[in-house]
């Protein structure tokens, strides 16, 4: 079972996602140089949901898909996150329970 996470990596990695995927869909409607930056901006975006949440297999194919033109106008980042973090939070982790007294 993955790791429980911090609420502020949690928030974290939702910002991250929805301000990329907000970003890149009108900068790759640009064309040619929207999709350079694009794809540089997603090889960004993986390494920091990397290091905010670890690996999870959801990044791999929100990355691979960015890389194909008009498929990235989904919010896949946003996807991914959601995810890679269900039920990942410390809140979502039941509290240990000890044994009775007798």
């Amino acid at each position: 079972m993955p790791l429980p996470l911090s609420k502020r990596r949690l928030r974290a990695a939702w910002i991250v996602a929805v301000a990329v995927d907000a970003i890149q869909i009108p900068v790759e409607a640009t064309g040619l140089l929207g999709w350079i930056v694009g794809a540089g901006l997603d090889v960004v975006t993986m390494a920091v949901l990397w290091a905010l949440v670890g690996f999870h297999w959801a990044f791999l194919p929100s990355f691979l898909t960015e890389w194909i033109p008009y498929l990235d106008y989904a919010p896949l980042w946003t996807l991914a996150v959601l995810i890679a973090t269900r039920g990942r939070g410390q809140d979502s982790m039941p509290a240990p329970t000890l044994p009775p007294h007798p």
